[in-house]
């Protein structure tokens, strides 16, 4: 639908222009004394529909940039088709139940499959763990707040929910009726976690792109209102015993032309901008996918998200993933020609303490996937779209990948076939023996032809078989139970990728527990 410029939109005068900025200022002088002192963890999560991270930099967006030179920016990719599609209902049922699709069960805008029961609303899961914190909700796309098209993405189990219908019009023509009662709310009343949506970029988008100046527009007048946000918590008669997380999402990006729903990494591309206490000003990272709202708004209110989402709250303790360390060293393409040239998202080189085992490959073939390589979601998706490679959602930042399909694709010698080597770990196998527990994120997918296994030594003993994918295994959290034999000091894991022109396997975050 084209975006309509209503009368009602939210006028700001200079005077007032110049009072927030001396707010914001004051705010974050003082944001380190407040957190301090803060006894009530509050937080606000502010959903923008259809907006791309790189347009809001180069907007007049002072409130947003202001929170990402505050906080936290970590930009992110989406899943795509057959997962899910690049739209709106997966897009904020993602963000909302910190689950992916393939357990939220959405998959387009029609709502068809959802499974809010088992996997509710984080304002729900809140209300569920703690009864006595208030939560609030406020949207101008009905599905969000109410029944309508397949909705409510927040259930009626939020204390207080908002609707009103801005799709039916034009994109975003309430949004200054939601931010005005959306500040009224965040002042005058209680609310412990709120969330609150703007649908008019991703109108703007559609009618005349991402690339368009109206865009940009768009970008400006939603960071107005989020301004009004921001300065209603600042304004709190109890601001200062409070201690506020503020986390800006959106749901799904834009062609530059205009338009969703596809696989392209303008279509997919996401961010999480955060800020509060445990988050370094400035501060970027690439480890941060969309399901974290949910687990970041849950934690921040003392509710633990506990096994059942996919996310991992902000401030959590970092894994110490060792394929992560490796993004400093990542290059640009060699063969490939899908990736954009300036996009660095691979290496052959691995971590301190891994190897890889090239002896029985051969020779040729697409110089980044010759054997195992290292590699980002934005660069190994690109080498290829719509081939699965976008449903590798678990993984985080870089990961391992033994790509056979792209590798055939330049002409070699022999066949594919590639060890992944961890170090060595030590283990205690005792006079009977025991267990110890490997897990690893993986995506897999399948083809008569290729063989992948993954197999243990002790003690510098021949590699047995522990595990082998005969059918895909998409996006999955593996865990595998290993029987440690008696006198046994050390456990070594190997994963063995073999075939030609077939197609692939990644790993991810391996640990042995």
């Amino acid at each position: 639908m084209p975006t309509v410029l209503s009368g009602r939109a939210l006028a700001v005068t200079a005077t007032a222009t110049a009072l927030l900025a001396t707010a914001l200022g004051a705010h974050t002088a003082t944001a380190e004394t407040a957190a301090t002192a803060a006894t009530t963890d509050k937080v606000l999560v502010i959903g923008i529909d259809g907006t791309v991270l790189d347009r809001v930099k180069a907007a007049n967006a002072p409130n947003l940039q202001g929170l990402m030179a505050q906080g936290l920016t970590a930009k992110s990719t989406l899943y795509a088709n057959p997962m899910a599609a690049t739209s709106s209902g997966p897009g904020w049922s993602t963000i909302a139940t910190g689950v992916w699709p393939d357990k939220h069960g959405v998959k387009d805008n029609t709502f068809t499959g959802k499974n809010y029961t088992a996997h509710p609303d984080f304002l729900t899961r809140i209300e569920n763990a703690k009864p006595s914190l208030n939560t609030y909700a406020a949207a101008d796309w009905e599905p969000i707040t109410s029944t309508d098209a397949g909705g409510p993405v927040f259930s009626a189990k939020v204390d207080k929910r908002l609707s009103l219908k801005g799709d039916r019009d034009g994109y975003g023509t309430e949004d200054p009726k939601i931010a005005a009662a959306a500040s009224a709310e965040l002042q005058g009343q209680n609310p412990d976690a709120a969330f609150v949506y703007f649908g008019q970029v991703d109108g703007a988008g559609h009618s005349y792109g991402a690339a368009s100046q109206q865009y940009l527009d768009a970008i400006g007048r939603v960071d107005v209102m989020v301004g009004q946000l921001l300065t209603a918590v600042q304004n709190r008669p109890t601001y200062a015993q409070e201690n506020w997380k503020i986390l800006v999402t959106t749901d799904h990006g834009h062609t530059d032309a205009g338009g969703h729903g596809g696989s392209t990494i303008q279509e997919r591309g996401t961010f999480v901008i955060a800020k509060g206490a445990g988050i370094p000003a400035g501060s970027v990272r690439s480890d941060v996918k969309l399901v974290d709202v949910a687990a970041t708004a849950m934690t921040q209110v003392g509710v633990d998200p506990g096994p059942a989402i996919d996310g991992i709250a902000l401030n959590a303790p970092d894994d110490n993933d060792p394929f992560d360390t490796l993004r400093p060293n990542l290059q640009a393409r060699v063969d490939e020609t899908g990736i954009p040239a300036g996009v660095k998202g691979f290496t052959h080189t691995p971590p301190a303490g891994w190897s890889i085992d090239n002896s029985k490959m051969g020779t040729g073939g697409v110089t980044e996937w010759a054997g195992w390589a290292f590699a980002t979601d934005e660069f190994w998706s690109q080498s290829q779209r719509d081939q699965w490679r976008e449903l590798n959602v678990r993984s985080r930042d870089v990961f391992a990948v033994a790509d056979s399909d792209e590798w055939d694709d330049k002409s070699h010698t022999g066949s594919y076939d590639s060890t992944l080597i961890t170090p060595k770990w030590a283990v205690t196998g005792g006079a009977a023996g025991s267990s110890a527990n490997l897990t690893f994120q993986t995506h897999y997918h399948h083809e008569a032809g290729q063989t992948a296994q993954v197999l243990v030594s002790y003690n510098g003993a021949a590699p047995t078989v522990v595990k082998s994918y005969t059918a895909d295994a998409v996006a999955k959290a593996e865990s595998l139970t290993l029987q440690v034999p008696a006198g046994a000091t050390d456990v070594q894991v190997r994963f063995r990728y073999a075939g030609t022109n077939n197609w692939y396997w990644t790993v991810d975050n391996v640990k042995l527990g």
